[in-house]
């Protein structure tokens, strides 16, 4: 069983009254990839300069094995942490920025060649000691950063969105090798970002924030498949999100037909939200489907299509390979894993709808459309 490494106690923080952080409660495992995902402002950094002392919580507690470290400056935690800007010293090649922490510890330079060395296995950079850091890549450079904040062997790296600045093809492989680099050291990553595919690639655990407060804690697998909310389905992922009424445990009411779901746990005629991923959605002929709808959008994505499907003036998102083009009517049949069921929320009736998908849809125009070939309520096979 893993060995809880660090704690955060009703924590709040507010800035001129504004509340930036509402009552967060957390815990960190020893040896636990943990990211804290959102968008702008939900927190995320805050959370994480709490932790490594940058900031004090206006209330609450932060624990560190069990010591409460409120009041212990940054220097004096066994955590360290990697920033976007990689604040790297340009004047100084590769081995000297990665020495440069030990060097302040006066460790002798018999220990710091071995740590370095070690360091320079562990990212790869081995050969670029004599490397000014300025004829770097920008990929060498963050590992080049990594390296001098792990060489000092803290107990936990936090790491404040350290891809950003990266290419696409330059993260992915950064995500590969930061979650490799944990895996090998056995240190506690702490990490941030606003992007969804890097927190569901690289994390043990994922803590959903919005608005200071945390939505949802779990393993990306159950982030993805079992949102508790409309925010997070929304946010991890494409949702098509539908209202809907829970009539008993396994059986859910959409656009006024019985689905069969998993679901159980709801009071009878419960309202509820309903998420169906686009990749779950099967594509029938209309005379054999659950529901039936027009297409009015199509992209090429490579591997498969996205296409929006208008059912009775809710517009889906279902990506698939076959090619339907706009105007066609098309049918879905939904088995009962493909359907989970939400509470109701704030975040009830925001998302989910994608009458405006991207600019791409926004240009089809509604009188482009053929008209469906039915007025009538979408229609459910029993």
């Amino acid at each position: 069983m893993s060995k809880e490494l660090i704690r955060l106690v009703d924590c709040c923080m507010a800035y001129d009254g504004e509340q930036v952080l509402d009552n967060l409660n957390l815990y960190i495992n020893d040896s636990e990839f943990l990211t804290l995902l959102g968008p702008s402002g939900c927190g995320k950094t805050t959370t994480l300069r709490i932790i490594g002392g940058f900031q004090k919580p206006t209330s609450g507690t932060v624990l560190f094995n069990g010591v409460r470290i409120n009041d212990v400056p940054p220097h004096k935690r066994h955590i360290n942490t990697v920033f976007q800007r990689y604040a790297l010293f340009p004047h100084l090649d590769v081995y000297d920025n990665i020495a440069f922490g030990l060097r302040i510890a006066k460790l002798s330079e018999t220990e710091i060649s071995s740590r370095v060395g070690e360091m320079l296995k562990t990212i790869g950079l081995v050969g670029f000691e004599e490397r000014k850091v300025s004829s770097l890549s920008g990929g060498q450079m963050q590992r080049v950063a990594i390296a001098r904040a792990l060489v000092n062997r803290p107990n936990v790296l936090l790491l404040d969105e350290p891809l950003g600045a990266l290419d696409l093809r330059l993260r992915k492989d950064m995500q590969v090798e930061l979650k490799r680099i944990q895996q090998q050291m056995g240190i506690t990553f702490v990490y941030v970002t606003h992007d969804q595919e890097e927190a569901l690639t690289m994390s043990d655990t994922v803590v959903v924030m919005d608005k200071g407060v945390i939505q949802q804690i779990g393993t990306p697998e159950d982030i993805y498949n079992e949102p508790k909310n409309a925010f997070v389905a929304d946010f991890i992922g494409e949702s098509n999100i539908i209202e809907g009424v829970m009539l008993q445990d396994r059986l859910v009411e959409l656009f006024g037909r019985k689905f069969p779901c998993v679901d159980s746990g709801f009071a009878p005629r419960e309202p509820v939200d309903v998420v169906i991923r686009p990749e779950d959605v099967d594509i029938v002929p209309a005379d054999s489907g659950h529901l039936c709808g027009t297409v009015t959008g199509i992209t090429f994505k490579g591997v498969h299509y996205d296409i929006i499907v208008d059912f009775s003036g809710f517009k889906w998102l279902i990506q698939t390979t076959d090619f339907h083009p706009v105007g066609s009517y098309i049918g879905i049949r939904l088995g009962p894993e493909d359907i989970h069921i939400m509470k109701k929320s704030k975040y009830s009736g925001m998302f989910g709808d994608y009458s405006s998908y991207s600019a791409e849809y926004d240009e089809i125009g509604d009188s482009e459309l053929e008209p469906a070939e039915s007025e009538e309520a979408p229609g459910y096979e029993e």
